[in-house]
């Protein structure tokens, strides 16, 4: 049994990081998705690989899959420097600004 810990990416749709401090362990799926035949959905024979566990650190979830006898790997996290804007999106609209406003 394999699987790897990360730590999620924030998501698209949001700029907050909410689901991100936690560090998750998915199993890695040993068999090939298949096609039902009579609904056309895609499943597997593998249920491991739709367990997803949180812990709150890299260590617990290492010490976690060691003592479970789990392969695994550590997909580190690529940082990013926050975007903050002093003024926010009130800045938009702000009356004492100095340049033209554009689209």
């Amino acid at each position: 049994m394999r699987a790897r810990i990360y730590k999620p990416a924030k998501t698209a749709m949001s700029s907050g990081t909410a689901k991100t401090r936690e560090w998750v362990l998915e199993y890695v799926s040993e068999t090939a998705r298949e096609i039902d035949p009579l609904t056309g959905w895609t499943g597997g024979r593998d249920t491991q690989a739709q367990v997803r566990l949180q812990f709150e650190t890299q260590k617990d979830a290492e010490d976690y899959a060691r003592d479970k006898g789990v392969e695994y790997v550590v997909l580190r996290p690529q940082t990013r420097k926050m975007n903050v804007r002093p003024g926010g999106y009130g800045d938009n609209f702000a009356t004492n600004r100095r340049g033209v406003w554009t689209h």
